[in-house]
């Protein structure tokens, strides 16, 4: 079965020319595609020369507002299927991720099929719920075997920066840090442009020889 951008509630930031690849971003919990955060992304990516694409996580699809409803494993279903999606949609390389919740969902996906993404880029990963560092949400680390780009604001209540370190040692892959400093769980920063340096990171840990740029000549 074939997806569209509609059935997984996708818009998509086209670049100028032929894309580079194909970025998947979804949002945290009771969030949405509309994210100020994923549309300052998908317009970097974009402008960078790559298909960059903003969808609803399969809850969200189902009712407007709210927290996540239903078993998350439907929710990673639909991520995957996304995923299967992207790889039609452009040559090259397929980055995903997301924001929180979707970034956990997204992560969780790479670690049981990782030959559907190229790099994870991973927003305020809800390492543990606020006030409870013993309850790490780290389980399928062990697992991932794709490089990992975590954005975090150092002043995050769902996990430190040293915590974050820490549990990342869990990862087999390449591991990169983007630190933010002030900002909280919804990375708005006064000071960095994190959208900018969060790409770079993608960008820079992707493997070698796979483009990282797209081809802004005219297409054939």
């Amino acid at each position: 079965m074939s997806l569209s951008l509609d059935d997984i509630a996708g818009v998509a930031h086209e670049p100028e020319g032929r894309p580079a690849g194909v970025v998947m971003l979804t949002h945290g919990a009771g969030g949405n595609r509309e994210s100020p955060l994923l549309i300052r992304l998908c317009d970097q990516w974009a402008a960078r020369g790559w298909l960059a694409i903003r969808y609803n996580l399969p809850y969200r699809r189902r009712r407007p507002k709210g927290p996540p409803s239903g078993a998350a494993a439907g929710d990673r279903t639909g991520i995957a299927e996304a995923l299967i999606m992207a790889r039609g949609l452009a040559d090259g390389p397929v980055i995903a991720g997301g924001h929180s919740y979707g970034g956990r969902q997204t992560s969780m996906v790479a670690a049981e099929n990782p030959e559907l993404l190229d790099v994870l880029t991973l927003f305020s990963y809800p390492l543990h719920p606020p006030g409870k560092p013993e309850r790490l949400r780290t389980e399928h680390f062990g697992a991932l075997s794709v490089p990992t780009v975590f954005t975090h604001g150092t002043s995050d209540p769902f996990g430190t920066i040293d915590e974050l370190r820490a549990a990342a040692t869990l990862i087999t892959a390449d591991v990169r840090f983007v630190e933010v400093t002030g900002a909280r769980h919804d990375l708005s920063s006064k000071t960095f442009d994190v959208p900018a340096l969060a790409v770079d990171a993608a960008l820079s840990a992707l493997p070698a020889g796979l483009p990282r740029s797209g081809d802004l000549g005219p297409t054939d």
